[in-house]
């Protein structure tokens, strides 16, 4: 997630979060045979990527779905 703070600039908060689509974290259940559900979460598959952003270079947190769309320009 992008933010900009007091002095213009864009600065990055950290979570378990795309920085381009938005893809987060979902719960849901284990379920045993016996039916006996559990509390779970799936992550996303989240990697740093040097990209630019507005002409700067920054690192950003995106999933694999955005990376394989091309979404993203690479710096080299």
């Amino acid at each position: 997630m992008l933010v900009q703070n007091s002095n213009m600039k864009l600065r990055k908060l950290m979570a378990r979060k795309c920085d381009i689509c938005g893809k987060g974290p979902m719960v849901g259940h284990n379920v045993s045979h016996a039916h006996n559900l559990t509390k779970r979460r799936w992550l996303p598959n989240l990697k740093k990527r040097r990209v630019t952003v507005g002409g700067t270079p920054m690192r950003l947190n995106v999933c694999t779905s955005c990376i394989r769309s091309g979404v993203l320009e690479k710096l080299s």
